[in-house]
């Protein structure tokens, strides 16, 4: 199975050098390479991207960089002007036996990220594969092999620490559940799962509920998670602060902090549905029954809102959500309330916990907030507050979060920031735009730092120059930096390539262009075949 690599690799070879190579070998040809200044020469590579045999590339000592990396060169105040741009690695980097996969092949395209500019990578540390064979058992072999590899090349790392499943969501390639003795436990005690009202079970992340019940073989949750951290921080103690520079803290489905009130899984929920409230197993009832019977309210508490609808239904469908609906009675402000209060308490006590295993080792902490753009329009914002994002068209959501993670000195992650409004659909009442730009104020006024992602893989020239629109310089909100979803076969197409290295070259320099430049775009084309052997012959 292969693929076509085109990448800038100019800092690999000596500028103005000239390679040949045997057809029948495959050796590496390389044409005559022109700088550009800053501008990254555009070259293209072609590689393979097999399971098992794979193309190496190595970098060779004393050779020149033919192009600079624009957010290392700061501008005349001192400070560094552009934004350091990250890619996020496949989901199965490690494999479920706890190896590196196709590790050759990952070597290639980290050198080739490399010579493009970027900044890092970002990993996910599924709890699913280093956990598994018992409580406390850590296997860290594969992310080890990685970070040494990151090093080597001369790439950053964002690791995510991945309480959660993969497997059900956007985007997921493949599957990894949570560790088995914790599916064990699920199947003895099904309630530490969180529950729609329809009494359906969901395994991706365990209920925030029981957060602080021993219900994991004498430990809490949030000791396990906090172990878990500790682990991961005695493992790589020596790369904390150079090579791993964050460490983003996973606080529920996707990483994110919120419920999994839109699971696709079994076609259970499709765009644009509401989604459905997440708190009905025992656990969560408990708490809510708690929080009626102390306002004085007991028949509050005797389940969530029973007009909030279902799944896939639009706001005006249901009693709860509808323009003039009960979201802004006094029962559901209340019962609002508790559960957006269930989900802050919760980033609140893993954060407590990741700010104190992590303090002094020189890495930064982050959270993820999902881009829940759809039914942004409306007043009652329904896909939000299933989310447990109680964000009104009178009330603000994001800003207690932001707030929340600046206690914690934690960068807030955000998505769907190369979405735009024009691109989604009439009935979604989406504005994708809208969110993000209040997410931007929230934060400011936060006086927190915002980071963003992609929520879909995108790989045309529009997307990226939403992405620099979103992160125009308005009073102080720019991006801390940019992570990328996601290395694949399809990131190292031809156009595609072109497009991310200019980004990359664009962020890194600061610029505030609304679209790509069209300059810039063609090059010498530089050739690497599908090659079993590195040997170079080298002509004049």
């Amino acid at each position: 199975m292969a693929s076509t690599l085109h990448s800038a690799v100019s800092s690999l070879i000596k500028p103005r050098d000239s390679y040949s190579a045997s057809p029948r070998t495959g050796f590496i040809v390389f044409s005559q390479v022109r700088f550009s200044g800053y501008r990254p020469v555009r070259c293209s590579v072609q590689l393979s991207w097999p399971e098992q045999d794979a193309v190496v590339l190595e970098a060779k000592q004393g050779i020149e960089r033919v192009h600079s990396i624009g957010a290392d060169a700061p501008n005349k105040d001192g400070y560094k002007r552009g934004v350091p741009v990250f890619v996020m690695l496949p989901l199965d980097t490690v494999s479920m036996d706890g190896s590196l996969s196709r590790s050759r092949a990952m070597t290639a395209s980290l050198v080739a990220l490399k010579s493009a500019g970027v900044e890092g990578v970002m990993v996910d540390v599924w709890w699913g594969l280093v956990e598994k064979d018992g409580p406390l058992k850590y296997n860290w072999e594969g992310y080890e092999e990685l970070v040494r590899l990151a090093e080597k090349v001369g790439l950053k790392l964002q690791v995510v620490m991945s309480f959660h499943q993969c497997g059900g969501n956007v985007g997921d390639s493949c599957s990894i559940p949570l560790p088995p003795w914790v599916l064990e436990e699920m199947r003895e005690n099904p309630d530490l799962v969180y529950t729609d009202r329809s009494g359906r079970r969901n395994p991706e992340y365990i209920s925030l509920g029981c957060d602080s019940l021993p219900v994991l073989r004498g430990r809490t949750p949030i000791q396990v998670y906090s172990d878990y951290m500790k682990s991961f921080r005695d493992n790589f103690r020596e790369y904390l602060g150079n090579v791993i520079v964050e460490i983003q803290v996973g606080m529920g489905p996707c990483g994110e902090l919120r419920y999994p009130s839109y699971p696709e899984a079994n076609g259970t929920w499709r765009f644009p549905g509401i989604g459905e409230f997440q708190c009905y197993d025992k656990y969560m009832r408990a708490s809510l029954a708690a929080a009626a019977e102390a306002n004085g309210k007991k028949e509050w508490g005797l389940g969530g809102p029973h007009d909030s609808g279902s799944y896939n239904q639009h706001p005006e469908e249901t009693g709860f959500f509808r323009r003039e609906g009960t979201w802004n009675s006094e029962y559901g402000k209340f019962f609002l309330e508790w559960y957006s209060g269930m989900l802050l308490e919760h980033g609140e006590k893993i954060l407590t916990e990741a700010e104190r295993v992590f303090q002094g080792t020189g890495t930064r902490l982050s959270g993820k907030v999902a881009g829940i753009h759809w039914h942004y329009k409306t007043r009652s914002h329904a896909a939000e507050l299933t989310a447990g994002y109680y964000n009104t068209r009178n009330r603000d959501g994001y800003i207690s979060i932001a707030k929340m993670f600046g206690r914690h000195g934690v960068i807030f992650n955000f998505t769907c920031m190369e979405m735009r409004d024009w691109e989604q659909q009439e009935a979604a009442n989406s504005s994708p735009e809208g969110l993000v730009r209040q997410v931007k104020m929230a934060t400011k006024a936060a006086k927190v730092e915002l980071a963003g992602e992609n929520a879909l893989e995108r790989y045309d020239g529009e997307a990226y120059s939403q992405v620099l629109a979103a992160n125009r310089n308005e009073a102080g909100c720019r991006l801390s930096a940019f992570t990328y979803l996601r290395m694949n076969k399809r990131l190292f197409e031809a156009d595609n390539w072109r497009n991310l290295v200019e980004f990359v070259r664009c962020m890194s320099e600061g610029s505030e262009q609304p679209r790509l430049p069209e300059c810039d775009r063609t090059g010498t084309e530089l050739y690497v075949g599908h090659i079993k052997q590195m040997e170079v012959a080298k002509t004049r």
